[in-house]
């Protein structure tokens, strides 16, 4: 029998009451360590939309687009297929994936760069343009390199290492873009961002997880990824002809400066999700895993997990919607983001219904539920498909912004199916940060009223908002102080 490359099974060595800890301290670490790298981000932006003109950041929206549809065909579920699996993985088993992914993204590269003439004349793009779609397709490759070292800390739920390689590579790309665009690089600023970012990322994935890399085939191996991986996959098409597709579907008639706007809106509102959700997810996708067969400690792993996504996210979301209108008309250059605030304040609802539906399909991946989550991917999409154009045709970026919301609102069906295969107390995990989060809103809009248009009003509405709401949470949610502390202690 092939030996295995892992030192350790995590499903036979981590026990269930180790691996709810272990999934609700990490997800609460790694949500503290990664507000670094987010926060590197948010400001980046911040700095990039003054440096920036509406039509250069919509070039990087549509040309990253295309880059994402592109990355669907370099990957058939190779990681979340050996994350899932129980058995301990052989260095066939990666050598196989390894190589197998490498031959698919080298064809991947190839294509990209046969399309480049047709992607440049149906978006108008220039040489700037064209040399970073260039280099999101090396980045690509990067990526491609990094995968089994990921997966091998991933299974380990090592993610005090994981997040090194991804915190350098925030900072390096967000710095080296903000430089230089404000040096006047334009869309080019992006392109050494990338390149340079994703070669740093490279190597220190290969310092924190040693694993040298080697060409070899096994049938038995591949078939045996492919079975959940080929699922796995669709849906993740799906996600992009629903995400990405639609974006680059509107930049060939809203004009890359009407989708620099909707990028725009859809970056602020969706900032929380990145900022907390992403982070949990990652975390949850392993441990969820190998809670399958266990539903009663899967469900109260799941209704945690939602509950600290819905507790940092709602607030986040109210500040949100109250203090950017005022920056945007505080700040001379931001003015001309002024008719994307109202997309910003409709995605808000988008980002909010996120953060509940995204952790449950998450648990319906992570337990085997693929094809429930393949019907509701189903469904977003054709409805994205249905509202988004047809209100953007009509109402422009504002019309798109609320294609999307309505779209998110078919959220409850999501959660009637989920609740037949997972008992998840929404009362405790989505009810409470609501009222808390609606509660602190009228508190804002009260100081919003009353203190006059200043950056002084700003600072007034982020710390009454934040106070407020910590004194309303605690009130509602009397041990959660005593839990943060216990999960720290551990």
């Amino acid at each position: 029998m092939e030996e295995s490359v892992e030192q350790i099974d995590p499903t036979q060595e981590l026990t269930t009451d180790i691996i709810k800890k272990r999934a609700v301290k990490g997800a609460a670490i790694l949500t503290g360590r990664m507000i670094l790298m987010q926060g590197v981000s948010f400001f980046a932006m911040a700095f990039l939309t003054v440096f920036l003109a509406p039509s250069e950041f919509g070039v990087f929206y549509v040309v990253a687009a295309v880059k994402n549809l592109l990355s669907y065909f370099s990957d058939i579920g190779f990681a979340p297929a050996l994350i899932q699996k129980k058995e301990k993985l052989t260095n066939i088993e990666l050598k196989t994936i390894f190589t197998a992914q490498q031959v698919l993204i080298l064809l991947v590269i190839i294509l990209g760069f046969i399309l480049t003439p047709l992607i440049q004349k149906i978006y108008h793009l220039n040489l700037q343009a064209v040399y970073l779609l260039w280099a999101f397709l090396l980045s690509l490759f990067f990526s491609s390199l990094k995968t089994i070292p990921s997966v091998l800390m991933e299974r380990k739920l090592e993610f005090n290492k994981y997040v090194i390689p991804q915190v350098a590579e925030n900072i390096v790309f967000n710095l080296t873009a903000v430089f230089l665009a404000w040096k006047g690089f334009g869309v080019t600023s992006y392109t050494i961002a990338v390149i340079l970012s994703g070669l740093l990322g490279l190597a220190l994935t290969y310092i924190v997880k040693p694993w040298w890399p080697g060409i070899a085939f096994s049938v038995t191996a591949f078939k045996s990824v492919l079975k959940f991986g080929i699922p796995y996959q669709a849906n993740t098409l799906l996600a992009m002809i629903k995400d990405d597709g639609m974006i680059l579907f509107l930049g060939s008639f809203i004009g890359t400066s009407g989708v620099g706007l909707l990028g725009w809106a859809q970056k602020w509102a969706y900032a929380p999700l990145r900022f907390f959700m992403d982070q949990v997810i990652k975390v949850t996708f392993p441990a969820f895993s190998r809670l399958q067969d266990n539903r009663k400690d899967l469900s109260d792993l799941v209704t945690k997990s939602i509950f600290f996504i819905c507790l940092l996210v709602f607030p986040s979301l109210v500040i949100l919607t109250f203090v950017v209108p005022s920056l945007v008309y505080i700040i001379p250059k931001y003015a001309k983001w002024s008719p994307a605030i109202f997309a910003l304040s409709v995605l808000t609802i988008t980002s909010g219904l996120a953060a509940i539906t995204t952790p449950l399909t998450n648990t319906l991946n992570a337990i085997g539920r693929i094809t429930l989550t393949f019907k509701l991917m189903i469904m977003w999409t054709v409805l994205t498909w249905i509202f988004v154009p047809t209100l953007a045709l009509l109402y422009g970026v504002n019309g798109a912004a609320v294609g999307f919301t309505l779209v998110g609102l078919s959220s409850v069906i999501a959660l009637y199916l989920v609740a037949k295969h997972v008992d998840i107390d929404y009362l405790k995990s989505v009810g409470k940060p609501l009222l808390a989060a609606i509660l602190m809103g009228v508190f804002i809009f009260i100081i919003r009223n009353i203190v006059p248009l200043s950056l002084l009003q700003v600072i007034f509405m982020i710390s009454t908002g934040l106070i407020s709401y910590i004194l309303i949470i605690f009130s509602l949610e009397p041990g959660l102080l005593r839990i943060i502390k216990n999960q720290f202690k551990k």
